[in-house]
């Protein structure tokens, strides 16, 4: 009897396993994607991508590109990565910068190249090309829906970021939604498409009331909650998409101040890309804006000793670690090291012009809280000859006339 009970009691479990790995198949094989994701030549492409190695990842987008011509997918990954690493190169991929409204009010100093604007403008122009032939024959051509709405939004982040175009970069990512929302319209199942829709959504929901007034009477509306929700989603089961939309994820929750909920999102990055500095690079400023002073610290030496060894990062950009390292510093009141660590990143070779100013006016703020004046104002003159015509350079203004006081 024993022996009979233990034969169903395997037979059981056996059907329940099969089961379970029927509806995961199922599951799975609900999740539609542009083949070319599949290609083992493009997973290789976004395994250097995630490890900020631009140069390789750019060279193999490139060569997927030449393969596959008139193909506006291939033509948008490629315009991706050449996007990426101009944002890379301007230190415009350290959240910190949109982690609170500043960045949308205040002035700011980039370092547009014409030769890569032209060169990002064209690979956006030729995707969008490309998806219109193909959409023309097929107004139900998701694959080419996609790729002309991430195209759109690709274009949209350089304009929004690097000129600062806002308006321009809005009407862009009207466009792109739309695009995306019709692939979702389509096909449910299209998971990929859920970044832009899912980004745009929480975009709009989170605009002061005023601002969502004056849109809505547009009929432009937008949910933080829904934005989440697809954004999840993709996280989950995108295939093209879904590191991306945990990147957003994880600045979204830091916007909200649930610091938790965003480190676990970044450590699990940090599991699938253990070497992406940026990655790394969240960890410690989500540890210092939680009130992790201490840890944060640690977490930036780390980095910075890291980057020390050869190879260990793509491209590390320091600069981008020792700010951070600073503003750690500083909310522990050493003074004296955070300062030290400002300039560092000052002084770095590749560092962009609108870090390099807000390094140089917080390292004078912290001189004058130990009472060094004149360094304090060498630093904040630095500022204002690096960058003239921002916001900070205005502050440094300011502290000319008057030592910097802890609030």
């Amino acid at each position: 009897m024993d022996r009979k009970i233990r034969r169903w009691g395997v037979l059981i479990f056996s059907f329940l396993l099969i089961t379970l790995l029927s509806v995961l198949s199922e599951a799975q094989g609900r999740v539609h994607t542009n083949a070319m994701n599949l290609d083992p030549q493009v997973r290789e492409a976004y395994h250097y991508f995630y490890l900020l190695d631009y140069p390789a990842a750019v060279q193999r987008f490139q060569r997927i590109h030449q393969q596959h011509p008139g193909d506006p997918h291939a033509t948008t990954m490629l315009l991706e990565a050449v996007v990426f690493q101009e944002l890379y190169r301007q230190d415009l991929l350290d959240t910190t910068f949109y982690a609170n409204d500043g960045f949308l009010t205040g002035k700011h100093a980039t370092d547009e190249d014409p030769k890569k604007r032209d060169e990002i403008f064209a690979l956006a122009d030729e995707a969008v090309r490309e998806a219109d032939s193909r959409i023309d024959k097929n107004s139900k051509d998701v694959d080419a829906l996609f790729a002309r709405g991430w195209a759109r939004s690709l274009r949209c982040t350089y304009v929004a970021m690097v000129q600062r175009g806002f308006g321009a970069g809005f009407r862009l990512a009207g466009k792109a939604k739309d695009d995306c929302e019709r692939v979702l319209k389509i096909d449910p199942d299209y998971v990929d498409a859920k970044l832009v829709v899912g980004v745009y959504q929480y975009v709009v929901g989170a605009l002061p009331l005023p601002f969502k007034i004056l849109i809505g009477f547009a009929g432009i509306t937008g949910s933080k909650t829904k934005g989440m929700e697809l954004l999840r989603d993709d996280a989950e089961r995108g295939v093209a998409t879904s590191v991306d939309a945990r990147t957003v994820i994880a600045l979204f929750l830091r916007r909200e101040a649930k610091y938790k909920e965003a480190i676990d999102e970044v450590l699990k990055l940090k599991r699938m890309y253990p070497r992406d500095f940026l990655f790394c690079l969240e960890e410690g400023n989500l540890r210092k804006d939680a009130g992790e002073g201490m840890k944060a610290v640690d977490v930036y030496r780390t980095i910075i000793t890291d980057s020390e060894k050869p190879g260990y990062f793509a491209e590390a950009r320091w600069e981008l670690a020792y700010f951070g390292l600073g503003d750690a510093l500083r909310g522990q009141r050493h003074y004296a090291e955070a300062a030290q660590a400002y300039e560092k990143a000052a002084e770095s070779r590749t560092v962009g012009t609108e870090l390099k100013v807000r390094t140089l006016v917080s390292a004078g703020e912290c001189h004058d809280l130990l009472g060094e004046r004149q360094v304090a104002i060498r630093d904040y003159q630095e500022a204002i000859d690096a960058g003239p015509n921002t916001s900070r350079a205005d502050t440094a203004r300011k502290r000319l006339k008057s030592p910097y006081k802890a609030n």
